[in-house]
């Protein structure tokens, strides 16, 4: 798979079908509408591509720029992802506000016609483009007519009587349904960061744990004990992850400390990948630090009893 930065570039050796959206999360719905584009790219003799924003459009759009938006997968996550989807191009823009200023047409015309040579674009039902969104797929396909384009609108998935989508993701993340996420996914939530310096109270405690700082803006999930599954160096490790203060302790510092099982190795400043797999419980405040190792204890007990499912074998919706 081809990564191409579309500063000062131009595709003139291809002539290409795009997929078109924010991807974010690449989760089941994105993933049917990538596998159709590229179907479809290779039926018609075209490079099958995506164009891929290096941040997320709300970045731009929101309360004026001042918090950033939370994201599901960096764009490091997403291409891996995309390349197993057999993409032959992924094209990468900064969306900014030239870009943003663009009418649907000027969008069409400037970027995918001109820039990146396309003749079929595939988008999901509810994309939106254009200055204030106000081009959607019924607008897309005047277009597309107008300038000979093929286009095809993308169904959304249904699971559970909810349409698959990054929003309800981001909802199921916040409120602990950590394993219908995943199933919405297609695979485990995950999160990646490096090991830095804590409080060493898991240490004192007997369950050392490697404390996490953020690589991203991640979604963060709500607050408790979760069963985890954590890679450092390339190998994974099952292990429990608490996310939020620590009331025993009084403490109401927000951290994600991960405690890895049977592991004794030196990791500060390491980078670590944790993907959470099942909520355990919530933090509560133990009446003494005894009650706590013994629930701790009990956590380890729980998590150790059930085999871990790999990233392929999560259940399809």
């Amino acid at each position: 798979m081809k990564i191409i930065d579309l500063n000062n570039y131009t595709e003139r050796k291809y002539k290409t079908a795009v997929a078109l959206g924010n991807f974010d999360g690449i989760h089941k719905g994105h993933k049917h509408l990538i596998t159709n584009m590229v179907r479809s790219a290779k039926r018609r003799n075209l490079r099958s591509s995506i164009l891929l924003f290096k941040n997320h459009t709300r970045d731009i759009l929101g309360n004026n720029n001042i918090e950033k938006f939370n994201i599901l997968t960096s764009n490091e996550q997403k291409l891996k992802i995309i390349e197993g989807l057999g993409v032959d191009i992924v094209y990468t823009m900064k969306f900014d506000r030239n870009i943003m200023r663009l009418t649907g047409k000027e969008f069409i015309e400037d970027i995918i016609i001109d820039k990146l040579n396309s003749q079929f674009i595939t988008v999901g039902f509810d994309y939106k483009f254009g200055y204030k969104a106000s081009g959607d797929s019924s607008y897309l396909k005047q277009i597309g007519l107008q300038k000979g384009l093929s286009i095809d609108i993308i169904e959304p998935i249904i699971a559970d009587g909810e349409v698959i989508s990054s929003t309800t993701i981001r909802g199921l993340i916040r409120d602990g349904n950590i394993r219908k996420a995943n199933r919405f996914l297609g695979r485990n939530y995950m999160i990646e960061g490096r090991v830095i310096a804590g409080q060493n109270r898991g240490t004192g405690l007997g369950f050392p744990t490697a404390n996490m700082k953020l690589s991203y803006n991640y979604v963060i999930p709500k607050s408790g004990v979760y069963k985890t599954y954590a890679i450092i160096g390339g190998r994974g490790y099952p292990c429990i992850t608490s996310i939020g203060a620590n009331p025993t302790f009084d403490d109401d510092e927000f951290k994600i400390e991960t405690h890895i099982l049977d592991f004794d190795q030196y990791i500060y400043d390491e980078g670590i990948q944790v993907e959470l797999i099942d909520f355990i419980r919530e933090n509560i405040r133990f009446n003494t630090v005894e009650d706590l190792k013994r629930q701790i204890e009990h956590d380890i007990e729980s998590i150790s009893q059930v085999a871990y499912k790999n990233i392929d074998n999560i259940e399809e919706v």
